[in-house]
């Protein structure tokens, strides 16, 4: 089968989304299918293998309203569009709109899922109206000041201040105290939206569901205490427990609601649910990620390998998935 790969793109994560497309790219050329790497970007054809090192820095590319479809032709032979692209317009719900009126199957969540999932207000209005715990929250505009925000609301420091439509943990900050509140409003107002969300004392756990089914947990323990960007990129700054070590209990819950997110959003495909467990064993639900990194070391394939898969088992998987949900019912996989 013909994939063309969609990496690189526009966003603050292009770096992240090129070393996702890598992995996943060579999985599917193992596999045994005629993979095509291009760059989101602008629609070039980036080198087998050297995916990476053929993408031009973020800097250095031309216009911004040069993308993949510039070059129309480079998915013009493509049978499906896998997507490995991250934050901003890669996860939004507008590459996914465009392959919808284009007529292409591409993998993971649809449109709307998109659109919903990275909007962290609009997914939290969900899972309060669903009955999914998550934390209490405040959402203002990127210009608010340390006026703006209701401490007392959101049940005193310690706080969460964070861009509302970023990804892997860009211009977040755990502010302890109003001295350093200024700031913190400042870096996430840069890029949008600001959420402000009451700070769970207690552990980070992630569930990765494939499918209708959850995959082993995976708990996260940021050597810094804080699993922010530089604690889920750097070698040896986090520390990855999977299966979590969990009451049984605890465990089912946790996983049942990460499943339950994932629905009330209208995922597909893969996808994955942050959350915190608190000291009394509450967990919340932080976010849902529609395109979760899939580099070999990333949380998904770690949950996978827990569960017996091989990377490429979850890669050809993920591309089932996108292939069975535009066939016919009662029409085999091809191979």
């Amino acid at each position: 089968m013909k994939v063309a790969i969609l990496m690189g793109g526009r966003s603050s994560e292009r770096e992240i989304s090129l070393r996702s497309g890598r992995g996943i790219a060579q999985a599917l050329r193992n596999l045994g299918h005629e993979a095509l790497s291009i760059d989101a970007a602008d629609g070039r054809l980036l080198p087998a293998g050297n995916e990476e090192l053929g993408a031009p820095a973020l800097e250095s590319l031309a216009p911004a309203d040069e993308t993949v479809l510039a070059r129309p032709e480079t998915l013009a032979t493509a049978e499906v569009v896998f997507l490995a692209l991250h934050g901003a317009a890669g996860e939004n719900g507008t590459i996914q709109a465009l392959l919808d009126l284009a007529g292409r199957p591409y993998t993971g969540s649809g449109m709307l899922a998109s659109a919903l999932a990275m909007n962290k207000a609009m997914s939290k209005r969900l899972f309060e109206r669903e009955g999914v715990p998550t934390p209490a929250w405040q959402l203002l505009a990127p210009s608010a000041g340390p006026a703006d925000v209701d401490v007392e609301v959101l049940g005193g420091f310690p706080i969460i201040v964070k861009p509302n439509e970023e990804g892997s943990s860009f211009g977040l900050t755990v502010v302890r105290s109003v001295t350093t509140l200024p700031g913190a409003l400042r870096e996430a107002g840069a890029l949008g939206e600001i959420l402000i969300e009451k700070f769970i004392e207690g552990r980070e756990l992630t569930v990765a569901v494939l499918g209708d089914e959850s995959l082993p947990i995976v708990e996260i323990r940021p050597k810094s205490g804080l699993y922010d960007y530089q604690s889920k990129y750097a070698a040896g700054a986090s520390e990855y427990f999977c299966p979590a070590v969990l009451p049984d209990d605890v465990a089912r819950r946790v996983a049942e609601l990460g499943v339950r997110a994932a629905r009330i959003l209208g995922c597909r495909g893969v996808s994955r649910a942050d959350f915190r467990l608190s000291d009394d064993q509450v967990p919340y639900c932080l976010e849902v990620n529609t395109i979760p990194g899939m580099t070999p070391t990333s949380l998904v394939p770690m949950a996978a390998k827990a569960a017996g898969m091989s990377y490429e088992q979850l890669v050809a998987r993920m591309l089932d998935l996108a292939v069975a949900q535009r066939r016919p019912p009662g029409v085999p996989t091809r191979a």
